[in-house]
């Protein structure tokens, strides 16, 4: 895929929880930040409406948007790519989630342009998840090599800039944009 400008450092994952705070949140991300539109629990012309208002926000501020799923409807829903393990359509920006070596492995036959790497720190969006910790998340980062990594799980400014650039290409959150404290 061709781009215009480099892949975004900072990404917002939308989740169920997604509202009025969110969608400022999009607002007030940096100029082209990124933005991974989940919501699979959403039936699909709810989602599909919730999308369209996501991708205006993200169009005017320069943003790209990833659709959770598959790369046909993030074509049809006109998504500058698409947040799912296997392969897709070449024009689009392909990211995948990964947790794992044998995911990581799996992943990287699809080619996919960033790996979500997550959780590395405990989140609220996942209670109970048990976290990477900085030193499995570090083993892994280096297995998904020389795929990009976005750091996610429990992510804050402060905590990306601990991993340093060598270890990741950027980092993705929840509640840190949602709490302000990104």
């Amino acid at each position: 895929m061709q781009r215009s400008h480099p892949l975004p450092k900072i990404w917002l994952m939308t989740d169920a929880r997604f509202g009025d705070d969110q969608l400022r949140a999009i607002q007030q991300l940096p100029a082209r930040s990124g933005v991974v539109f989940r919501h699979y629990e959403l039936a699909t012309q709810q989602r599909r409406a919730l999308f369209a208002q996501v991708l205006r926000i993200c169009r005017r501020r320069g943003h790209i948007v990833l659709l959770a799923g598959d790369a046909r409807t993030a074509l049809r829903w006109h998504a500058d790519g698409f947040h799912q393990r296997s392969r897709g359509q070449p024009k689009l920006l392909h990211s995948a989630p990964v947790h794992n070596t044998r995911e990581i492995a799996d992943v990287k036959r699809c080619s996919p342009d960033l790996l979500f790497l997550s959780p590395l720190f405990a989140t609220d969006s996942h209670p109970g998840a048990r976290p990477l910790g900085p030193l499995m998340f570090q083993r892994l980062a280096k297995l998904a090599k020389p795929k990009r990594v976005i750091a996610l799980g429990g992510m804050s400014r402060q905590s990306a800039v601990m991993l340093g650039p060598r270890t990741i290409h950027g980092w993705a959150a929840i509640d840190a944009f949602r709490k302000k404290t990104a």
